[in-house]
Parts: structure tokens; C-alpha cells; sequence
């Protein structure tokens, strides 16, 4: 009976042994990129993976996109209805600074979900500046290394700052509640001869409207995503981040067909070497009746939603570093200054957002809270108006 006892006890510990050598196997860090459990993997499909915070009332009736004009290059804020924040690419390594102020002229403090697309430094060149100047909840990457310094300096900062790094591929959820998710749809392979395929797409869903984020997938990451049934289901979008500047390479027909967009964003730059966005894209987006964007004529676009309908806002000119934009500061009005002229701040209760006393867009008395001096209003969790830019 002792006997029959230790047979089985050997045999049960051999069987779990064995278990984890499997979860270790599939589960092990890869390629190199990472330190060892710093990976977070999922296969499961996206509304069993939920990363994000759970269900909660949103604090927020609004979702805005800031396509941010970093010429040749990818930048996107995100700012949530659920009053977290995330940003897709950060442009390239001269933006960072530019990009960390315009962050902060929004009030943001921390990135709650921060996205590098791919290793290309007009994608990732300033989130090593992010990294450090902000505060960072988790940070998305593909599977895939760039022998680059730009690269390595991402790479420092996410070391500096001990962060986890979840490993980006088509089936891994971000937020997932009952009418905001985001989810990730492609890379859906393991090996690209391009760098540009390895690019993290997104798909944001805030009530009956959707935007999709494609970094610089070409060609190849559309057909997987195309061949992908659960993929293709969530393709549809109003909004479409033209993939790779309006480059020929992407935005194939198929893949247009298919996402179907009302509206598509170009983010290019002022005469490019590149020739984009090429005319073969632009052909393609004006054909199918697409209202079409771009940072290079438009400057700064902001899209809102209230979970049924879609504004734009275009703001001109490049984003702008601290010391450049503290040149103008000095002009705008100063509240409670020695002189005794004041400026009230008008929030919106509702939105989270305020405004300068003669912006066209105040909310209704009941829903007012005056704030005297800008810095109560960014202490309190509001957002500066991006009209009136309080």
C-alpha cells in the first residue's frame, strides 16, 4: 500500500514537472528584446484578454484623437473618455521634446497605456523622452529588435524606469469595457522582411464610432489581417491612420474595401524626399468618397467623439518644444498679477475640460466650475480646451 502510495505521488509530481516545463517553453522571453519576465503573452481572442482597468461609469462623455504634427512622422494622443491616456509613437527623436510639451499643455501627467509601433525612429525617436518626463502605465512593443541607438535609448528608459513590456501582436486586448475597447490586430506573424510589417495596428471603439491606427504596416500585414476572420470583423472604422505616410506600399484596396473608413489622416511632412503620400493612395482614398486629412496642410488634427458622432478640429503650425513656445507665453493674459487683472477659467463638469471666458464653446451654467488661476484647474484633473488653449 506504502509502495502503490510513492508510485503515485512520483507520478503526480512528474506530471506537474513536466506542466510548467511547457508553460516555460511557450511562455519564455524571445528574440532577445526583453529581460527575462518582463513578457506578457496572449492567444486568447480579445474579449478574454482584457488589459485595461475594469468596467467602470466613465467619467467622460468625450474620446479625442490628436493626430500631432511631427512632420515626417507618427504621433497620436488618445485621450480617453474613462480620463486615462494613451499615445501611439511619439515621432522622431528631435520631436520628443515637442511632444512632451504638448502632452503637458494638455494636462497630462501620465501615459496610462504608451505604444511604439515598430522600430523606426520616426515612429519611436521621441518615447525615450516620454518614457522619462511622464509617468508610464504599460508599454506595448512587437516582438522585434532594431541594432540602432534610437532603439537602445527606448530600450534605457524602459530599464530606468523598471517598467513591464507587453508584447504587441494581433490578439492582445488593451481596455475592454462595455462601450470602450481597444485591441490590437496585427502583427499576426513571426518573420517580415520589413520592418514597416511588424507595425502595431489598433483599433479603438468608443460607442458607435472606431478609429484604426496602422503604423507602417505595408501590404503583407494587410492580407494577414484580411485572412484573419476575427481580424477582418473589426476592420470596419470611421477614422483610418493612412498606414506608412500615404505610402504606395500600404492602404491596399482590398484593405480599404474593407475598413471602409468616412474619414482617413495622412501624417507626412512639408516636402518630403519620399514622395508622400504617393498619388496612387490619394487616388485610391478619393475614389471611394474618403474625406482625407493631412498634418502637412492641416497642422495638428483633433478628432472628438461623444459615442455617436465625430468633430474635427485643425490646429495650424508644428508642435512646438517648452523653450520655444515660452517665447509666447509671456503675451498671454496673467491671472491675479500684481496689477490686480484677473482671468477666470470656465470648466465643464461634464467633459473635464476647461476653457478662457470668451471661448465659443463653454458648457451651460449648470454644468460651469470657475477656477482663477490655470494651475487650480490642471490640479483639479481638468483638460485645457484645445480651441481657446487656456
Amino acid at each position: 500500500m506504502k509502495q502503490k502510495m510513492q508510485q503515485r505521488t512520483r507520478f503526480v509530481v512528474l506530471t506537474i514537472l513536466f506542466i510548467l516545463s511547457l508553460i516555460i517553453l511557450f511562455t519564455g522571453p524571445g528574440c532577445g528584446l526583453f529581460q527575462s519576465g518582463s513578457q506578457e503573452y496572449t492567444t486568447a481572442p480579445p474579449s478574454e484578454t482584457s488589459q485595461g482597468p475594469p468596467d467602470a461609469q466613465l467619467l467622460a462623455d468625450q474620446l479625442e484623437v490628436h493626430f500631432l504634427n511631427v512632420g515626417q512622422a507618427d504621433s497620436i494622443l488618445i485621450q480617453l473618455p474613462n480620463s486615462q491616456t494613451m499615445l501611439i509613437d511619439a515621432g522622431n527623436n528631435a520631436d520628443g521634446p515637442a511632444v512632451v510639451s504638448y502632452l503637458r499643455q494638455q494636462g497630462i501627467r501620465k501615459i496610462d497605456y504608451l505604444i511604439g509601433t515598430h522600430p523606426h525612429e520616426d515612429h519611436i525617436g521621441g518615447l525615450d523622452n516620454v518614457i522619462k518626463d511622464l509617468a508610464i502605465g504599460q508599454v506595448y512593443l512587437p516582438q522585434i529588435t532594431n541594432n540602432t541607438k534610437t532603439f537602445e535609448d527606448v530600450l534605457q528608459a524602459i530599464n530606468a524606469k523598471s517598467l513591464t513590456v507587453t508584447t504587441a501582436k494581433a490578439g492582445v486586448s488593451i481596455i475592454d469595457q462595455e462601450n470602450l475597447k481597444a485591441v490590437i490586430l496585427a502583427p499576426g506573424g513571426t518573420a517580415y522582411e520589413s520592418l514597416n510589417d511588424w507595425s502595431v495596428v489598433t483599433r479603438a471603439q468608443y460607442g458607435a464610432t472606431s478609429f484604426l491606427f496602422t503604423g507602417d504596416a505595408e501590404a503583407q500585414s494587410e492580407r494577414e489581417m484580411l485572412a484573419s476572420s476575427w481580424a477582418t470583423s473589426l476592420l470596419k472604422s470611421d477614422v483610418l491612420k493612412v498606414s506608412h505616410h500615404g505610402s504606395h506600399s500600404s492602404t491596399t484596396q482590398p484593405f480599404l474595401n474593407v475598413v471602409s473608413p468616412k474619414y482617413a489622416v495622412i501624417s507626412v511632412g512639408v516636402g518630403n524626399d519620399y514622395g508622400h503620400p504617393h498619388s496612387e493612395t490619394l487616388t485610391r482614398l478619393n475614389r471611394a468618397g474618403i474625406e482625407v486629412y493631412r498634418t502637412d496642410q492641416d497642422g495638428t488634427l483633433i478628432f472628438t467623439s461623444d459615442g455617436e458622432k465625430i468633430s474635427i478640429e485643425k490646429l495650424a503650425g508644428p508642435l512646438q518644444s517648452d523653450s520655444v513656445a515660452s517665447d509666447s507665453a509671456a503675451s498671454k493674459p496673467v491671472a491675479n498679477n500684481a496689477m490686480g487683472n484677473t482671468e477666470q477659467f470656465i470648466g465643464n463638469k461634464n467633459s473635464q475640460v476647461f476653457h478662457r471666458s470668451t471661448c465659443s464653446g463653454l458648457p451651460s451654467e449648470k454644468n460651469r466650475v470657475l477656477f482663477d488661476t490655470r494651475e487650480k484647474a490642471v490640479a483639479e484633473g481638468y483638460r485645457p480646451c484645445p480651441s481657446c488653449r487656456p
